[in-house]
């Protein structure tokens, strides 16, 4: 949703540690009843005719300065590797925020057409390897960082696409649609929706042994900004000591060529020692936009952990399944009484490691108790979707893909695999 970016005002005002967490605070969680819904849809950009062949940088600038033409309502931006997003405008209904965004897309497939390229619904590159096409100094030192890990920052920056559906935090008080049973419900429920939506299981055309290779790329990374919060804490205090103790990315300047922090420099540490300058408000908005955890608090929820999905209304799933089972009080009951019983396979440690999510990422709806659950949690949503006024493409849509993934325990990701499978067997 484009209008959630922290609120900048007095961006320049030096903060201390006190105002740094109740600033975090503030921003992540903006509770109310529970009224909008936004989706944020990143693509692959790939060639039309061979999608095995790279798309120069050259024609990837000049797709982009072709959409910024268009009379977009959704908020355009490129990630590093040349993914384009379209992040929606916060809508009052699922059937509103499906019209705005099909719209959008109607007109950009076209236009890059007329360019010999195409959209393409995967959740991680299946032939390409991760090439950055954009040289800004937050890109640098965000490249620089995840270099002194492993390469898996790389990947997920060049190569990874997704379906991220923002709903909001929800009531203050407990219940249903109470923002610390929606927060709790994000984690367990976050793992059903990798297993349904897995769709990226190749690399370099190869299978990888994963459904969802791109959540598997999400465990190797920077653990201290792409790991869950610790969830045995109050929503609030626990996102306050992730963004704390979170390593330092980006020291913003308008003056300086790099934006590199020195080496090891969390927020928490920033902030007492005020090196290498004082530590702003904006800087803490800034630094909470390089925090990548499965669910992310901006005031309401985004939802990260969903891969792009195939086809030209491959989106809508994702979308109107979330929008359900996180709206709708009873299907929200349903979904909840359902994911509860997967803690125990989740245990202690934190999405995306712990083995509930590994074994949705590894396994997709193959998983028996992966499965159970979404039979469960996609039969609750198709009851609610008419009483939150889906349209009947929405709901043509869903019933298709249950039909065709989770009654039959698999995913998108599988479809891919059979026809590699099926091209290897014939030659």
């Amino acid at each position: 949703m484009t209008d959630t970016e922290p609120d900048r005002a007095g961006a320049a005002r030096v903060v201390g540690e006190a105002e740094v967490d109740a600033l975090v605070r503030g921003i992540c969680f903006k509770t109310g009843p529970p009224r909008r819904l936004g989706v944020e849809l990143e693509w692959l950009v790939h060639d039309l005719r061979d999608p095995a062949r790279p798309v120069t940088p050259a024609l990837l600038a000049a797709a982009v300065d072709r959409l910024r033409t268009l009379p977009l309502k959704s908020l355009l931006t490129v990630e590093p590797g040349g993914q384009v997003e379209f992040s929606s405008r916060p809508a009052e209904s699922l059937a509103s925020c499906v019209t705005e965004v099909s719209a959008d897309l109607a007109l950009a497939r076209p236009a890059l057409r007329d360019l010999g390229l195409v959209l393409a619904g995967y959740g991680q590159d299946p032939w390409h390897l991760p090439r950055r096409v954009l040289d800004t100094p937050r890109y640098d030192a965000m490249e620089a960082h995840y270099d002194r890990i492993n390469g898996a920052g790389r990947t997920v920056m060049c190569r990874t696409a997704s379906v991220q559906v923002c709903v909001d935090a929800g009531f203050e008080e407990p219940g249903p649609l109470g923002f610390g049973r929606r927060w709790r419900l994000a984690h367990l429920l976050g793992a059903v929706l990798v297993a349904a939506f897995a769709n990226s299981p190749l690399h370099l055309g190869r299978p990888t042994g994963w459904r969802s290779s791109r959540q598997a790329t999400y465990t190797r990374m920077d653990p201290g900004r792409t790991l869950a919060p610790d969830e045995a804490l109050e929503p609030r205090a626990a996102w306050a000591r992730y963004a704390l103790d979170a390593p330092v990315m980006c020291v913003p300047s308008e003056d300086a060529a790099s934006w590199r922090p020195p080496a090891g420099l969390d927020l928490r540490g920033w902030v007492r020692s005020g090196r290498p300058r004082p530590v702003t408000a904006g800087d803490v908005a800034y630094h909470l936009t390089t925090l990548f955890p499965p669910v992310r608090p901006r005031g309401h929820l985004e939802l990260r952990m969903i891969d792009a999905q195939p086809g030209e209304d491959g989106w809508l799933v994702p979308l109107a399944v979330a929008a359900a089972l996180f709206d709708d009080p009873v299907a929200a009951e349903t979904a909840y009484r359902s994911v509860k019983a997967l803690a125990d396979t989740a245990g202690p440690d934190p999405a995306p490691r712990n083995a509930l999510w590994r074994n949705a990422a590894r396994h997709g709806l193959a998983d028996p108790e992966l499965h159970g659950a979404a039979v469960t949690c996609f039969a609750a949503a198709r009851e609610a979707l008419p009483r939150l006024g889906a349209p009947p493409r929405v709901l043509a849509a869903v019933d298709s893909f249950t039909a065709r993934y989770v009654d039959r325990r698999r995913c998108p990701a599988d479809d891919v695999l059979d026809h590699v499978i099926g091209k290897e067997s014939r030659t």
